[in-house]
């Protein structure tokens, strides 16, 4: 599948009409169903077919609504979509009412003119970074067949990765967008959380939760973020030369894969070479915080307090794992949660004060390459750990209300690592125009970044 760019083109070129490109998209879902994968929860063809028929109608009379009209993209099952069930990937609401109206992020995709192909696999209630899910399948990382895909966007990078679509809409709590993007070797986007409404989504924690893409380039997500937060950004391209680029040694670099910590140091050497000023710098707050008052205890109250009727009435029904989870939110007291929320009040101002001096903020967007679904499948000692050490990096971005984007910084043959540069919130165009610079040093050098 071409970028959106690419489809564009050859759309108005009338080298191909948005029929012919849904039909290779179906094509390649079909392949994808005939090796027994787990992409979709549904696949809607019928209209997806008046969709593309649209779209050529509305081309052959002048109306191109955006660079996406015609464009095949996927949903993550987490977005209603109008006329279909959300399930979230779970069988709590397999047999709930259908969507009424479409997801607020969904309907301004549609009003910019993109063919909905299906709604992807996820982890159950998008509560786990691995993507495992008992009830429709785990998902094959496509580069590595007996690793995990990540998650909890499973199904939107593999849609992807796959050629099915030029971009999946996902959803990032604590780095559900940004760690599939990694594993799969592709480009995701996390942005600022307010700058994307969240009506419609089935949700997880209304503190962290964020709509944003993943595609095969950090233009298909820049396109993709201005028609789903309804703002055009200036993210054209900054120099490397002069840029100011801050790396910690603290917290987000513990105990790093091999492979991910020399595919990082390779990308800082390069950018370096490039002209950008790299300096290392303290952050013990990340420390502090992470032992204090952890990460994924907001997520908890706030997910408990969504699930806790349905956990009365199906507890037998969840996945046990994403079930253990969310009963860490059912005993924390008014008080613990209270205190929960300060602490996170007090890290978005010393996170913003540690990043003031720079132009974005550098670190590897998974501490590991993607696990062996060996390891994981069958232990539950061993999910937990693993699960807990792929979100750990990304869900610090959440925690300081920030921005992120990952960009893959592996070379040909590795297993894939993921680049992040974050920022504070609402930095959201620097860090789009920093890193299509970063994408285009990149490219120009073995690393295998997506075309």
């Amino acid at each position: 599948m071409r970028t959106i760019r690419d489809s564009g083109k050859a759309l108005a070129a009338k080298k191909l009409s948005a029929g012919e490109l849904l039909d290779t998209s179906l094509a390649a879902i079909d392949a994808d169903l005939a090796r027994g994968g787990s992409t979709y929860t549904h696949i809607d063809r019928v209209a997806a077919r008046e969709a593309a028929a649209s779209s050529d109608a509305f081309r052959e009379r002048g109306y191109v609504p955006s660079a996406l009209a015609g464009v095949p993209v996927s949903v993550k099952d987490l977005f209603d979509i109008k006329g279909q069930v959300t399930t979230a990937g779970s069988r709590i609401l397999r047999d709930a009412t259908p969507a009424v109206r479409d997801a607020a992020a969904v309907a301004r995709l549609r009003e910019a003119g993109a063919v909905f192909v299906g709604r992807t696999n996820m982890s159950e209630f998008a509560f786990s970074g691995l993507g495992l899910n008992p009830h429709y399948g785990t998902l094959l990382n496509p580069a590595h067949p007996k690793r995990l895909a990540g998650g909890s966007s499973s199904g939107a990078a593999v849609s992807v990765a796959l050629g099915h679509v030029a971009a999946a809409l996902g959803t990032d709590t604590g780095g559900s967008v940004r760690i599939p993007a990694a594993f799969c070797g592709l480009v995701g986007f996390k942005p600022t959380a307010r700058r994307v409404p969240l009506d419609g989504i089935v949700p997880l924690s209304a503190s962290f939760d964020s709509i944003g893409p993943i595609a095969r380039s950090v233009d298909c997500c820049a396109l993709i973020d201005s028609i789903v937060s309804g703002q055009a950004l200036d993210t054209a391209p900054r120099p490397l030369a002069g840029l100011r680029l801050g790396v910690t040694s603290d917290y987000v670099a513990d105990d790093l894969d091999e492979t991910v910590s020399t595919a990082f140091n390779r990308a800082i050497g390069m950018l370096r070479r490039a002209g950008a000023s790299v300096e290392r710098f303290a952050f013990p707050e990340l420390h502090e915080v992470a032992g204090r008052y952890p990460l994924a205890g907001i997520t908890a109250a706030q997910a408990w307090a969504w699930h806790r009727e349905h956990v009365a009435r199906d507890a037998d029904t969840y996945d046990p794992r994403v079930l253990k989870r969310l009963r860490a939110g059912e005993g924390r007291s008014a008080a613990d949660y209270i205190d929960l929320l300060a602490a996170r009040e007090r890290f978005v101002r010393d996170t913003r004060a540690r990043l003031a001096r720079f132009d974005a903020w550098l670190m590897p967007t998974v501490a590991i390459v993607p696990p062996a679904i060996a390891s994981v499948e069958s232990d539950d000692d061993a999910f937990s750990s693993t699960n807990a050490k792929v979100l750990r990096n990304p869900a610090v971005v959440n925690f300081m209300d920030g921005c992120a984007l990952t960009l893959p910084c592996h070379r040909q043959g590795e297993l894939p690592v993921g680049l992040s540069l974050c920022g504070p919130a609402l930095a959201d165009a620097s860090i789009l125009a920093i890193a299509r610079s970063i994408e285009a040093l990149l490219r120009h050098s073995e690393t295998v970044v997506p075309a």
